[in-house]
């Protein structure tokens, strides 16, 4: 799909405006002059004569002179009104436009939206989507949407179309004026409707700016801007990358206590100084768990017999309800502000966790998971999943107990009774995607992990570690296969062009290089807590020390989850040393992004200092940015802190050793969140941000920043022998508030191919604005060179 040129200014036409063969008298299909000049007088317009579909308005004139009778209205009576049903699920049939002007339901309101995805770019082109969620639907919608496109110009100026040129949903032609692009239906019932609009545009010698709006459509939310825009990085430029996780409140938070959701200000602010291209959500974008709370797992969770809860079934009625659930809660969330305000800016791409889904899914015993509301409410997750946050269609139908093969085994078919007056778009998976081989063992789907492309000389694989998970494996050994196999051969492939990769960023929801806690495993799993756990089953003694579950200690599927548990240890090392040979192959510099935690931390696997090879040249060195949350609550001082004690350098083999970074050389703004030892681990809510010094950027000066990132042209220490406890090559030098990467004037202004890093910790969570205090560093390009055995 071409994209937009510049033209005079001007808004963007109403799609009215493109219709050569209207009528010139609008009213002369109208169905009578008497609702004529009701609609006009009343609405402030009569239905257009073009519309098909909703009749609202007028059943709502025919009715007005009918009498109701008092009492009750017998079924099948004359005197009965003629109704349009409401949408299941959704409040009221009548909606504010915005305007304070009632509209009927006509497939025309946004109910949540637009959200913008980034998928991939290839040697000439952007691709991505928006995705909008209007009220209404069923197998026939009242409303096919549009989009409207339009190049803005450069970064920094402001240019308008005057007109719009029609194109299909799957592409788009040359358009002298701008672009429309009609909606594809992804997945429609009663309840609602999900238009994805495909848009492609051309990548340019410079940094594109692009706004687009949906002008036919109606906004249910006074605060969304009716145009939004995105950029477009330059062709030989990488992206400025936002990285964020554990965006949502855990039960029983106080949510008034953290403000709310303040950083996604800070993060719209940094965006309006510096645009980011692309937002990484590294896993529990949205918390789900209040399922079980005030929703509809609440009576299954207060089952205190753990086998009666195994057995009870996932019926069809439960999963209606659990489903309603899922999607309210999702466009609750997702159109709130300021989330809602970066979601249609920012192009995003995600992969998800547990709180996705609900607390621990994965990592509960293997036979609790395989129970049927397990399986039930993994499989109604994952369908607001695909929709939501990867603009896709879900599968036909979801697990329920009720639709079964005769072996007991979930039905091949689709569910008949979920597809009742409900549209479902056939699958249609984009080339980023590396699908796994075999469904997963709770969530019946396949793993969609990613590889994009971030620009010139970045590349970004996500690995989807929730489908295929287990208390004993994080992903499957084939699925590690094709994800290592698609990676060598774009790496390869890239190696010919103009753009060879220089840093490749793996996505986990979970981090890598974090302190061991296997002695608490071993006591939580120890024979002393039998008898504990007998009496907090028969008397609740310990409270909320067990999970409501399995009945296992609360915090157990929290370390059963990070791979640095027990379980996970043989895996990890083999993953760590796969991405270590892809790394000399290849001369890429790997970094590793994780979030989970709730605090901010930064690891690194290196070299053996023994060894004594210059990070430059070092393939193992690895930085793991740990950066979570973004709007969950930290954990207490003292957690942090012990944490910090238990930063010991770890040996993964006999080449390469591990360690967090003491990056936090103060606690941030005039705050005391940290003991004083503690400089490693920092309990307050954060987000990544990530810029490549570009080596097209013209050199320039700016000493008392250089000096203080430690590259004052000076002689430079020497780094040879140095363990992960010292600073390992300069770009460590100074971690923290005085780093070159920690400031938002100079972070990613240098020239030298090199990573700036910067983690932005909230100063005071009281504070609305949400404020935050940069810490940096850099992470260097690798040269490697193959060395004598």
């Amino acid at each position: 799909m071409a994209t937009p040129h510049d033209a005079d200014n001007g808004d963007l036409p109403s799609p009215h405006e493109q219709n050569p063969y209207s009528s010139a008298s609008r009213w002369r299909h109208q169905e009578s002059s008497a609702y004529h000049r009701h609609a006009t007088h009343e609405l402030g317009h009569a239905r257009e004569p073009v519309t098909t579909g909703n009749t609202g308005p007028l059943t709502d004139f025919l009715n007005a002179g009918r009498t109701e009778p008092d009492g009750h209205v017998q079924p099948g009576a004359n005197h009965q009104p003629i109704t349009i049903a409401a949408a299941h699920g959704l409040e009221g049939e009548q909606l504010d436009d915005g305007r304070g002007e009632v509209a009927s339901l006509d497939g025309r309101q946004i109910i949540c939206g637009p959200l913008l995805n980034y998928r991939r770019m290839d040697e000439s082109q952007w691709h991505g989507s928006v995705l909008v969620v209007t009220k209404g639907g069923g197998q026939q919608v009242l409303h096919q949407p549009s989009l409207y496109l339009r190049r803005a110009g450069h970064a920094g100026e402001v240019a308008a179309v005057n007109g719009v040129e029609q194109i299909n949903g799957n592409g788009a032609s040359h358009a002298h004026q701008g672009l429309e692009v009609q909606g594809r239906r992804l997945y429609s019932d009663r309840r609602v409707t999900f238009w994805a609009f495909d848009i492609v545009v051309p990548l340019e010698p410079e940094e594109i700016k692009y706004e687009y709006q949906l002008p036919d459509l109606r906004f249910s939310s006074s605060h969304k801007p009716r145009i939004n825009a995105f950029f477009v990085p330059a062709a030989e430029e990488s992206m400025r990358i936002m990285f964020h996780s554990c965006n949502g409140f855990s039960v029983g938070t106080d949510e008034d206590a953290f403000s709310g959701a303040p950083l996604w200000n800070d993060v719209l602010r940094k965006h309006e100084h510096a645009p980011f291209h692309v937002m990484v959500g590294g896993g529990d974008q949205i918390y789900n768990d209040g399922i079980r709370v005030n929703g509809p797992l609440r009576a299954w969770t207060d089952i205190g017999n753990p086998k009666k809860r195994r057995e009870f079934p996932f019926a069809e009625k439960l999963r209606a309800e659990c489903d309603d659930y899922y999607l309210q809660n999702y466009i609750r969330w997702y159109d709130s502000k300021p989330f809602a305000m970066a979601n249609g800016q920012i192009p995003q791409i995600n992969i998800w966790d547990d709180h996705d889904i609900i607390d621990g899914f994965g990592s509960y015993v293997d036979q609790f998971m395989r129970c049927d509301v397990f399986r039930g409410i993994g499989g109604t997750a994952h369908k607001y999943y695909m929709l939501f946050q990867q603009h896709m269609a879900p599968p036909k139908s979801t697990y329920t107990s009720d639709h079964l093969d005769p072996d007991g085994s979930e039905a091949s078919d689709p569910d008949p009774n979920q597809l009742v007056d409900t549209f479902v778009a056939d699958p249609r998976p984009d080339q980023q995607y590396i699908v796994g081989k075999e469904p997963g063992p709770y969530v019946a789907e396949h793993s969609y992990n990613i590889y994009s492309r971030l620009g010139a000389r970045i590349a970004l694989v996500g690995i989807d570690a929730r489908t295929e998970r287990t208390r004993h494996q994080v992903n499957y050994p084939e699925t590690y296969e094709l994800i290592f196999e698609r990676l060598r051969t774009e790496l390869r492939e890239a190696v010919v062009t103009s753009r060879p990769i220089k840093h490749l960023i793996l996505l986990l929801g979970i981090p890598i290089a974090y302190p061991r806690l296997t002695w608490l495993e071993n006591v939580f799993r120890s024979p002393i807590m039998g008898p504990i756990k007998f009496l907090n089953r028969r008397f609740g003694l310990g409270g909320g020390f067990f999970n409501h579950f399995d009945g296992s200690v609360d915090l157990l599927d929290d370390l059963d989850d990070h791979y640095t548990a027990r379980t996970h240890k043989v895996e990890r090392a083999e993953l760590i040393t796969e991405l270590q040979d892809i790394a000399a192959e290849f001369s890429v510099r790997v970094t590793i992004l994780g979030g989970d935690v709730h605090l901010a931390a930064l690891g690194r696997f290196y070299s053996n200092p023994k060894l004594e090879i210059p990070v430059e040249q070092d393939s193992r060195y690895m930085a793991n940015v740990i950066s979570s949350a973004i709007v969950n609550k930290p954990p207490p001082q003292p957690v942090a802190n012990f944490l910090a004690t238990r930063n010991k350098i770890h040996h993964l083999n006999r080449d390469t050793d591990e360690t967090l970074l003491d990056l936090f050389d103060k606690d941030p703004g005039e705050s005391n969140k940290t003991a004083g030892h503690n400089h490693c681990t920092m309990p307050s809510r954060n987000y990544a941000t990530l810029t490549e010094n570009s080596p097209n950027t013209p050199s320039w000066h700016a000493d008392s920043d250089e000096q203080s990132a430690g590259q004052n042209g000076s002689s430079s220490p020497s780094f040879a022998g140095r363990d992960g406890h010292s600073e390992l090559h300069k770009g460590e030098l100074s971690a923290g508030t005085k780093h070159r990467a920690a400031s938002t004037e100079t972070h990613g202004r240098g020239n030298d191919g090199s990573l700036d890093i910067a983690i932005n910790v909230e100063i005071d969570q009281h504070d609305p604005e949400g404020k935050t205090q940069g810490y940096g560093l850099s992470v260097p390009m690798l040269q490697h060179e193959p060395r004598a055995a």
